[in-house]
């Protein structure tokens, strides 16, 4: 399998492309990011560009991917919603779009959040626009896509949050977060199942296209989403 992977660079993207590389079954991971990695691994092949939401210079080197697990993400805390939509519905479309054409037997999984608002009209701007980003990659032509909707993520092998309010959150609540992974498991997951369950659902596919806490975390573990 071949796997194109955007946003390796931060926590999410650490965690997808390590699993990458552990499983046998990946062949090739073509990073696309703003910023280098730095990773060097056989598997590896890396694309550093500024615009990601205009791949069109690159497009020789898109064709033959199988899945695509894009990671890439900001926060929207103090950022107007214009320009939170641009980062987060143009930027993905934009590359999602191009994806499509080049690959139409690909798998599409998206990182998005919980809390996210599918009918695109609730009061909170932030899950209007990654409903709307959902919708609109549901609708492109895609073998299958997947919409992740992770709550709280706990890095597992040195991951690392590149926003510095993540980190301090990570640094104040990591000792808890191992209980709240048993008490209260549809709320949150692991940078190493989150991966896991991208490449069951890249290889195998999932009963519905949107998979929250809970069914990445089943995913993962038994290969099947909650019920």
């Amino acid at each position: 399998m071949k796997v194109i992977l955007f946003g390796a660079s931060g926590m999410v993207g650490q965690g997808v492309l390590r699993e990458c590389l552990l499983d046998p079954e990946v062949d090739a991971v073509l990073l696309i990011g703003r910023n280098t990695t730095g990773v060097s691994h056989p598997k590896v092949r890396e694309i550093v560009h500024r615009d990601l939401a205009d791949l069109t210079r690159f497009e020789n080197l898109l064709s033959g991917y199988d899945a695509c697990f894009f990671c890439l993400g900001v926060s929207s805390v103090g950022m107007p919603e214009a320009e939170y939509k641009r980062i987060t519905y143009d930027l993905t479309l934009g590359a999602a779009g191009a994806l499509a054409k080049l690959n139409p037997g690909m798998t599409f999984i998206y990182v998005s959040g919980m809390g996210t608002d599918s009918t695109e009209k609730g009061k909170t701007a932030w899950a209007r626009v990654k409903g709307a980003t959902e919708n609109a990659l549901l609708r492109l032509p895609f073998k299958a896509a997947y919409m992740f909707r992770p709550g709280g993520i706990q890095p597992m092998h040195g991951e690392m949050a590149k926003a510095a309010m993540t980190r301090y959150a990570l640094k104040l609540l990591g000792p808890i977060i191992p209980f709240l992974m048993r008490i209260a498991p549809n709320y949150v997951t692991t940078t190493e199942r989150l991966g896991r369950a991208m490449l069951i659902a890249a290889k195998t596919g999932a009963p519905r296209p949107v998979l929250e806490s809970a069914d990445i975390n089943a995913l993962a573990q038994t290969g099947t989403p909650a019920i």
